[in-house]
């Protein structure tokens, strides 16, 4: 563990907002990381955890707590029971695009549409990361954890998690605490072995983002680098040249709403449908079973709407800013609210409500953030 010399935390997040904390702490073991929070949370003192500070919007005032920064590295190749994959154990403080293309290189796929996307391993299923039809869901086995409220180090299977779109238990939402106050310490995957050839890609999102035809076929490799463009070009990829990635990511949720919700917008919004639970428990008392099962009753999916072409036909373009303000709409895109050089929390802020009032007047619909906000208010 190593007690640094406390920095504003705009200098330590993509977002590039946040004042200094009163102690700054950095662990490069697991083992100096469970010993570093044991300590913090003895003290019973605020406390944050800051891995590649990608999801997180932090005000302007100094943190009163201590930031404990993850620093740990490695990943370590395990067996799968499963013929055909492979399992990846990963520290939590490892970079998530390096884990992207260190399994690339080993011809495992089931992360590669993730390419690009900025933070740690740690961080991943807490948001459950994802982009082009990959979830992180999909390939995640189990995570390592140490819980704030005993202490105590356990393993968790992901099927604990309550892994959603875009959130878990460990996910601090904004206007409410996680479900499961813990920090994650490593992270296993399991992937496929496919190896280097080219083979046809499963998934609309995807092919279409990466305008292929159905059974057209490509290499992992070539799926990450055309992502890593994809990505470039809408400003999404860490570059200190580039003021449009000046920012947290998408900073609205695609909205996720009810069938009948989604046919009162227009058509020509972007939607794709939720799955809905096709194995619901069905429990009738023993006392009260007449041999009778009940079919299930038939329910419409929810629907996935865009949040950048909500933002877009409110009138809001790319590029768009409040006068005088030094926070912007990203100029590549509209779902990226960016930082065009010391702008602050407060117009960051400023520009977010005024985002969520004009897509709530145009479609009636409240668009929720996705980073993590400490110290501001939306």
């Amino acid at each position: 563990m190593t007690e640094v010399t406390p920095v504003p935390l705009a200098r330590l997040t993509t977002l590039r907002t946040g004042g200094a904390p009163t102690r700054l702490l950095e662990a490069s073991t697991s083992d100096e990381l469970v010993a570093v929070l044991r300590g913090v949370w003895a003290d019973d003192e605020p406390w944050l955890v800051l891995g590649g500070g990608s999801n997180l919007f932090v005000g302007d005032e100094p943190f009163d707590g201590t930031v404990v920064r993850i620093r740990t590295q490695g990943i370590e190749r395990l067996p799968s029971p499963r013929p055909g994959f492979a399992r990846l154990r990963v520290q939590a403080g490892h970079d998530w695009d390096a884990l992207v293309g260190h399994a690339v290189s080993e011809g495992l796929a089931g992360i590669e549409a993730m390419s690009g996307i900025p933070g740690t391993v740690g961080a991943a299923p807490v948001q459950n990361i994802g982009a082009y039809g990959q979830e992180i869901v999909q390939t995640l086995v189990e995570v390592e954890l140490i819980d704030e409220r005993t202490g105590e180090v356990s393993t968790v299977p992901a099927s604990e998690l309550g892994l959603g779109f875009r959130t878990s238990v460990l996910k601090h939402h904004y206007g409410s605490a996680p479900a499961r106050r813990a920090v994650i310490l490593s992270v296993t995957l399991e992937l496929a072995e496919v190896g280097h050839d080219e083979r046809p890609i499963a998934g609309d999102q995807l092919r279409t983002a990466l305008g292929l035809a159905p059974g057209e076929a490509v290499s992992v490799a070539w799926v990450r680098d055309h992502v890593l463009s994809t990505r470039a070009r809408k400003g999404m990829v860490l570059d200190d040249a580039d003021p449009d990635t000046y920012s947290a990511g998408s900073f609205f949720q695609n909205a996720i709403v009810s069938a009948s919700f989604a046919r009162t917008l227009p058509a020509e919004c972007p939607r794709w449908p939720v799955a809905p639970d096709l194995d619901p428990v069905l429990i009738i008392p023993l006392a009260a079973f007449d041999g009778y099962v009940p079919p299930a009753a038939a329910v419409e999916s929810d629907v996935k709407v865009s949040a950048a072409w909500l933002i877009e036909h409110s009138g809001l373009r790319k590029g768009f800013k409040l006068p005088r303000s030094r926070a912007a709409l990203s100029s590549k895109h509209a779902l990226a609210l960016t930082n065009r050089g010391s702008a602050t929390a407060a117009e960051l802020a400023e520009l977010a409500r005024y985002i969520q009032g004009r897509v709530q007047a145009e479609f009636g619909l409240v668009l929720q953030p996705e980073p993590v906000l400490v110290n501001v208010e939306l």
